[in-house]
């Protein structure tokens, strides 16, 4: 990103946060946000610039958030880790809003939350407890551990700092907590100081956990059965589904039976009927909308706030995409569009159930996959889940129904229209098994085969050059062996020294979610300076495999040119 563009955008998200803090009754508005809007602002705007705003909101909205902001994956489709650098952040924000909102909410956090992350910050042990007796003029006992790092007493505790970086938040925070609250400052110092004692002696007859680790483990624990309960999907059960996705037969003479790990999922967030809409699973991407209120002096404010928040991508308006009728010749997504448009008007409650499993899918793309060795946005999420459900349509097995013969054909044949009351009888979780099994075997495995037989036949006089050839496509044969042809991305980077718009093409074809990449027909283009690997559509109708088909048949001939 040029450094003008960092400064349109910096302006942007500054302009975005003048105008929430310029909105009227702010204080009422801010605690009817969805959490997930919340976080979306702090992102957008940078958390060291929200203090003003995260003051405004509610226990139980800050609670989601941290669960949201405070737990980083290492890398994309990976578990998540608490980040304690992140919680530092948080500490110095609250600080920087005030002694009193500081106060405020660390007093309402939940208890095992502060005190895990304080333990990956400081130390605390009780001061009566390191001196000993001692006669006048005697110094008292040290406590035994080597620690350069700064330290300070508070409520008759010596908290010594681990980490320095937001040393002064935390030493400001707990004073301020232990004069306004100090039954939680206690019981806060209390576990602090169990987690800091130097543990026991090894035998190795044992292999615990430390009480360190533990705090972490039942900490992350209970963070994933919430978000189950919320319509989230964590990274196992994301990985895990989506590896079975890749592994559906389409020969079989029937179609497998409903997936075990989304019956599982869905059982886990049922709620009973008369429950409380408010604790109904939250699933992505529904709309962010927040209801509206029924104050007459708030509704106005809050109806600018959500126009201010749309307008700059903060807030996901309803889904209508699906529901839009055809513009001009066949459009992408043809297929999906017409089925939910059909199940919205037969049978609503069919068209919310299809919605969800959408939803569903998407998030077990956040959860669980890679794009460019990245996470997905949410938006990408959304729109792969629905591209690869368009696959799925298009070739759905003809063995799989009765009326064989107004079944879907197969990749690469003609097209033959499937009932418009399909996914009125048929789930999206199904159909998106079809299309990801499609898009796996079609695109990347068949990319990643037909690169292998290419430069095993490409010769070149740059030694250098012939050498990563060489080593592409060993790691390209061991990986597409182990059905991982995404993990020799890194060996690519040969190709780029012969055609970039083909280099970025297989980068995007080999990819863990296998896109198109609009270079793929851009390939010895002398007009053609550079290529952004950002610039893909995902891959929803057989046309886009056939043109993946084309653009492999022609990369011999482009590779040594």
């Amino acid at each position: 990103m040029t450094k003008a563009l960092r400064r349109d955008r910096r302006r942007h998200e500054e302009s975005l946060l003048d105008r929430i803090l310029a909105a009227p009754h702010l204080a009422q508005v801010v605690p009817q946000l969805p959490p997930e809007v919340l976080h979306r602002v702090i992102e957008r705007c940078g958390l060291e610039d929200c203090g003003e705003f995260i003051a405004l909101t509610t226990p139980e909205q800050l609670a989601r958030v941290f669960d949201l902001d405070l737990w980083r994956p290492a890398q994309a489709g990976v578990d998540e880790q608490f980040d304690a650098d992140r919680f530092g952040v948080w500490l110095d924000v609250l600080m920087e809003s005030g002694a009193g909102v500081a106060a405020r909410k660390l007093a309402d956090m939940d208890v095992d939350l502060l005190v895990a992350g304080l333990a990956q910050h400081v130390r605390v042990f009780d001061v009566a407890a390191l001196s000993s007796p001692q006669m006048d003029g005697e110094e008292p006992a040290e406590n035994g551990d080597e620690n350069d790092g700064p330290d300070c007493e508070i409520g008759g505790y010596l908290i010594v700092a681990l980490r320095t970086g937001s040393w002064d938040s935390i030493a400001g925070a707990l004073a301020v907590l232990e004069s306004e609250h100090r039954d939680r400052f206690d019981r806060v110092m209390r576990e602090c100081r169990r987690l800091s004692n130097a543990g026991w002696e090894v035998d190795g007859l044992d292999d615990l956990l430390t009480d360190r680790d533990q705090i972490m483990f039942d900490l992350a624990f209970d963070r994933e059965r919430r978000r189950e309960q919320q319509g989230y999907v964590t990274p196992p059960q994301a990985r895990a589904f989506l590896l079975m996705s890749r592994q559906v037969q389409l020969g079989q003479a029937a179609a497998p039976a409903a997936n075990p790990i989304v019956r599982a999922f869905w059982r886990a967030i049922e709620t009973p009927a008369d429950a409380d809409a408010s604790r109904r699973p939250r699933l992505l991407p529904a709309s962010d909308i927040p209801p509206s209120m029924d104050d007459g002096d708030v509704a106005p404010a809050a109806a600018a706030l959500v126009d201010a928040l749309v307008e700059a991508g903060v807030i996901t308006p309803p889904p209508r995409a699906l529901l839009a009728g055809p513009e001009g010749p066949a459009p992408r997504l043809a297929c999906i569009q017409a089925q939910m448009r059909f199940a919205h008007d037969r049978d609503r409650a069919v068209y919310s159930i299809r919605s969800q499993e959408l939803a569903y899918l998407a998030n077990t793309l956040m959860a669980g996959c890679s794009i460019q060795s990245r996470t997905f946005t949410a938006q990408e999420a959304s729109d792969a889940a629905t591209a690869v459900c368009n696959l799925g349509l298009e070739n759905w097995p003809r063995q799989w129904r009765p009326d064989s013969g107004h079944l879907a054909g197969p990749v690469g044949g003609a097209r033959t229209a499937l009932p418009d009351d399909f996914l009125v009888g048929h789930d999206l979780i199904g159909v998106f098994q079809v299309g990801w099994t499609v898009l796996h075997e079609q695109v990347s495995r068949y990319a990643a085969a037909r690169l292998i037989e290419i430069v095993a036949g490409l010769r070149c006089d740059d030694r250098e050059i012939q050498a990563g050839l060489a080593a592409l496509g060993r790691e390209m044969a061991a990986q597409s062996q182990a059905g991982t042809p995404w993990h020799a991305r890194d060996s690519l980077d040969v190709i780029l020294t012969l055609d970039a718009p083909a280099w970025a093409t297989l980068l995007g074809l080999l990819d863990e979610c296998p896109v198109l990449h609009a270079a793929a027909g851009a390939s010895r283009n002398p007009r053609l300076r550079t290529v952004r690997t950002s610039d893909f559509e995902f891959i929803s109708e057989n046309s886009q495999i056939a043109s993946v088909r084309q653009f492999m048949e022609s990369l011999p001939e482009t590779l040594s040119h």
